[in-house]
């Protein structure tokens, strides 16, 4: 008596990309455009026109997304805008900007979900 084989499904390693994550910046009134581009410029690398962009949109929308890329790096991005300090400008600025992360969205939007350049 033999043994009949079954055919395995079609099993192919796995072919998930990772996902990507939005670093965000949310909007207050204890930080000046001044602070805004120059932390961007610091963190981002983010020449002096798109950091200004930047500032305009987190002003106008209360949010802007300053970089989309893996989750380790975005959290660490995060913790940086965290840890950058108040704005020496503003008396009332009591400590950093908030940000957060979020699954990115492509759908309908650009990669960067603001100002691109």
């Amino acid at each position: 008596m033999g043994t009949q084989t079954q055919p395995r499904p079609d099993t192919k390693p796995g072919t998930d990309q990772p996902r990507a994550w939005n670093v965000v910046l949310l909007d207050d009134d204890e930080h000046t455009y001044e602070y805004v581009i120059r932390m961007a410029q610091e963190l981002f690398a983010y020449s002096p026109e798109r950091a200004f962009r930047a500032a305009q949109h987190v002003d106008e929308h209360g949010r802007v997304v300053l970089l989309t890329t893996h989750k380790e790096h975005a959290e660490l991005k995060r913790d940086q805008i965290l840890a950058y300090g108040k704005d020496a400008l503003l008396a009332r600025s009591k400590g950093s900007m908030s940000a957060v992360i979020e699954p990115a969205e492509f759908e309908g939007e650009p990669p960067n979900g603001g100002p691109s350049g």
